[in-house]
């Protein structure tokens, strides 16, 4: 674990947290220069340790530790600013967010760009705004930033500019390449979707549509067969005919 300064405070998020023992927690923050690291909260449980409502998810918190090791100890931990709960069903695409940054991170990685995309979604999510395009540009910039980047601007095997009204095959470590080609493991999306991913604009439904099983698809190779948690839960009390949030 890096060594932090005694007098610095550091910007960070709680992205997990678990009971540990009977009055503590062992929580994963994201801090600005440090990345993901672990640290036990003691006494965060009891009722009048003010780090009870601290420690809450989706605040930008700043926080100081101490320890070298895996596991460090939290020594103070205040709010930057006062922030209210994620509206509604945002809460579940916050979820969303700190489940992809605790199976795509590694502790002790500094990405302090990514610590920015975080905090841009939340943001995003706190303003109620579009909610499948502030999702999709987070799994964007996560996928970049943790040195899975998407091929978005070009077919993978010409070489030559996406057109927006061209199919492509994409897949995942590879990139997009046209529907007439030699076929392979992939998923079809149009040039339109890629390039609104690229400039990260607005995505429209059917876009929002095709960039989201684009993104279900490229994540599901790095992340596995595990099902996301917080999608389960997500389907567990929505209605199925509604789409997902994820």
């Amino acid at each position: 674990m890096h060594r932090q300064s005694k007098l610095d405070l550091e910007s960070a998020f709680v992205i997990h947290q678990r009971a540990y023992r009977e009055t503590s927690l062992l929580i994963e923050v994201f801090t600005q220069n440090y990345g993901r690291i672990g640290l036990v909260a003691r006494g965060a449980k009891r009722a009048k340790s003010p780090l009870r409502h601290t420690l809450q998810a989706f605040q930008h918190l700043m926080i100081r530790w101490s320890g070298r090791g895996e596991l460090g100890t939290l020594v103070h931990a205040e709010n930057r600013e006062i922030q209210g709960l994620l509206p509604g069903k945002a809460i579940l695409s916050g979820l969303y967010l700190n489940e992809l940054m605790m199976r795509l991170t590694h502790r002790h990685d500094s990405h302090s760009e990514l610590f920015d995309a975080y905090e841009f979604a939340i943001s995003g999510l706190r303003r109620q705004g579009p909610t499948e395009t502030i999702l999709r540009i987070f799994e964007k910039r996560l996928l970049e930033i943790t040195g899975y980047g998407l091929v978005l601007d070009h077919d993978v095997q010409t070489g030559e500019t996406l057109q927006a009204e061209h199919r492509y095959i994409y897949e995942p470590e590879v990139g997009p390449r046209l529907t007439v080609q030699q076929a392979g493991e992939g998923i079809s999306v149009s040039g339109r979707t890629l390039l609104l991913l690229a400039k990260e604009d607005e995505l429209d439904l059917a876009s929002q549509r095709e960039a989201k099983r684009l993104m279900r698809f490229v994540l599901k190779h790095y992340l596995g067969d595990r099902q996301l948690e917080s999608r389960s839960l997500f389907q567990s009390i929505e209605n199925p005919c509604k789409p997902s949030v994820t």
